[in-house]
Order: C-alpha cells, then sequence, then structure tokens
C-alpha cells in the first residue's frame, strides 16, 4: 500500500506531459522572485547597489515580495517531490538543498533582518550580505546538481 502511494507513475503529475514541467516554472519562478528581492537587499548591505536607500527602507519594501515567492516556492516544492519521493529522498543534492534553504530562511528571518533593519555597522552588514548571498546561491546549487545526482 505504501509503495502504490508512492508510486510515481500513479501521481497525476507524471501522467501529463505538462504538468510537471509547468510546476517547475512555478516553482522556479517563486524561488526567483524571492532570492532576488534578498539579493537587492544583500547588495545594499555590501555597498554595491543603492547606497542612497537605507538597508531598513530596502528590506521593508522587499519584504512582502520576498514572503510571496517563498509561499510559491514551499507550495511548489512538495507538489514535485510527490512526483518522485523515493527519487529526492535518496538524492544526496536535494538533501542538500533542503539543509541550505533551511539554514537560509533561518538566517533571512533572523540575522539578516535583525541586522538591515538596523544601523549596523558597514562591516557588519557586509559581512551579514555575503553570508545570504552564498547561503542562497547554495541552494540554487543543490537545486541544480538534482538532476545529476
Amino acid at each position: 500500500m505504501f509503495m502504490l502511494a508512492y508510486d510515481p507513475t500513479t501521481n497525476p503529475l507524471n501522467n501529463n506531459e505538462w504538468s510537471f514541467p509547468l510546476l517547475e516554472i512555478i516553482h522556479i519562478s517563486g524561488f526567483t522572485l524571492s532570492i532576488g528581492t534578498i539579493a537587492i537587499v544583500d547588495f545594499r548591505l555590501l555597498g554595491l547597489a543603492m547606497k542612497y536607500v537605507k538597508p531598513a527602507q530596502l528590506l521593508k519594501e522587499m519584504a512582502p515580495w520576498t514572503l510571496v515567492g517563498l509561499v510559491i516556492m514551499l507550495i511548489s516544492g512538495p507538489l514535485i517531490f510527490s512526483s518522485d519521493p523515493l527519487m529526492y529522498l535518496y538524492n544526496e543534492s536535494f538533501r542538500f538543498k533542503m539543509g541550505a534553504l533551511l539554514l537560509a530562511i533561518i538566517y533571512n528571518y533572523t540575522i539578516h533582518r535583525m541586522v538591515a533593519s538596523r544601523d549596523s555597522s558597514p562591516g557588519v552588514a557586509k559581512v551579514v550580505g555575503a553570508i545570504s548571498l552564498l547561503l542562497w546561491i547554495s541552494v540554487v546549487a543543490g537545486g541544480l546538481f538534482i538532476a545529476f545526482y
């Protein structure tokens, strides 16, 4: 019974040639929205963009869009996972991505938000922005390599 429930051939996503690619497009669009808005704040923290805008103001403007992207990701991701759960569970890149995603989300909503919403020293802001970018790049890399491992 368990194997039947997780049999990729019985999943509706696998019975239509367009459903999985469309779901991936939605997932990647959500991720792009989320990481793009976070990267804008990170580039500001690094002093590479929008130097005339305070990080707190930029964070306030980007936060709703970041959340929308995150919600899209967190809804579409489990649906993609359901297409072949055993493949994903045994895939090292998937497990790496999930670990990096968890760290990136926690970091984004704690340290990153705290530093961006206050007048932190430029040195601290740069370190926090760089760590954030590295975490999100790790999530992207993990996702890209799922197909290869």
